[in-house]
């Protein structure tokens, strides 16, 4: 838990988070299925750590990418024709259909707040992939990935990684936005047969590297449990924070 006046971050398992920030109740990559196997070759291995029916309403859906199911899932794909707006990349707007809206990298669309405000929701890039096998490659085999950047006059800065191998994307929007007040960080180190096994998702040592050049204070780890492909968890995550001198800057359940 991340938590100021109006922030508030609860991550629910896998890529799942609920935040609370500014008044509205935002969800990450919703996956709310029974444990089970989905093609090709993902196993979930634990339920959520609430139901659909014990979530509540959601505001709006930061999707980063609708094409695999350990981050969308049957019954994440329900839940989505339920809320305002999904917001997610291009091709997975038109997809989706719906309320969904699809954003490229820098592009920005505004959340009304309760209190008559707005929360400005900015797409950043993202990379499902390792760099060395090139972008137009990794676009190819995993799809295109969003990360996003939550920020209002009166609220802290907080980044949503999204399923981001890439380093280098991190150092882009760390130009833009650094010094980040929190950051949820998808890690797990996933591997799969693709790519040969290469990183699909930053590992415990790259989410600490992410950390330091986002300048972050509070560093939410997620996307790191609850799935067999995932290689690395939080006792990992943890050991790499010990070891990059950041153990301070860790917010666990």
């Amino acid at each position: 838990m991340s938590s100021t006046d109006q922030l508030a971050i609860r991550v629910l398992g896998g890529p799942t988070a609920l935040i609370s920030y500014g008044g509205l109740r935002l969800l990450t990559d919703p996956t709310f299925d029974a444990p089970g196997d989905y093609p090709p070759g993902l196993t979930k291995t634990a339920p959520a750590a609430v139901t659909l029916a014990e979530l509540g309403p959601i505001d709006a859906v930061l999707l980063s990418h609708d094409e695999h199911p350990d981050n969308l899932d049957h019954s994440g794909r329900a839940l989505l024709a339920t809320v305002p707006v999904t917001v997610t990349t291009p091709s997975g707007a038109v997809r989706l259909g719906g309320t969904a809206l699809g954003l490229q990298p820098w592009q920005t669309t505004e959340l009304s707040r309760p209190d008559g405000g707005h929360v400005t929701v900015t797409a950043v890039p993202a990379l499902h992939g390792p760099e060395a096998a090139g972008a137009s490659a990794v676009l190819a085999v995993a799809g295109e990935v969003t990360g996003f950047v939550l920020t209002a006059d009166d609220l802290p800065t907080v980044y949503v990684s999204g399923d981001n191998a890439s380093l280098d994307h991190v150092r882009l929007i760390a130009d833009r936005f650094a010094p980040v007040h929190t950051a949820i960080l998808f890690a797990g180190a996933p591997r799969l047969p693709i790519f040969d096994g290469e990183l699909l998702v930053l590992d415990s040592a790259g989410a600490a590297s992410a950390a330091q050049l986002l300048d972050a204070r509070w560093v939410v780890p997620a996307h790191c449990d609850s799935w067999s492909h995932f290689t690395e968890g939080i006792d990992d995550i943890k050991a790499a924070f010990a070891a990059a001198g950041l153990a301070d800057r860790l917010q666990l359940p």
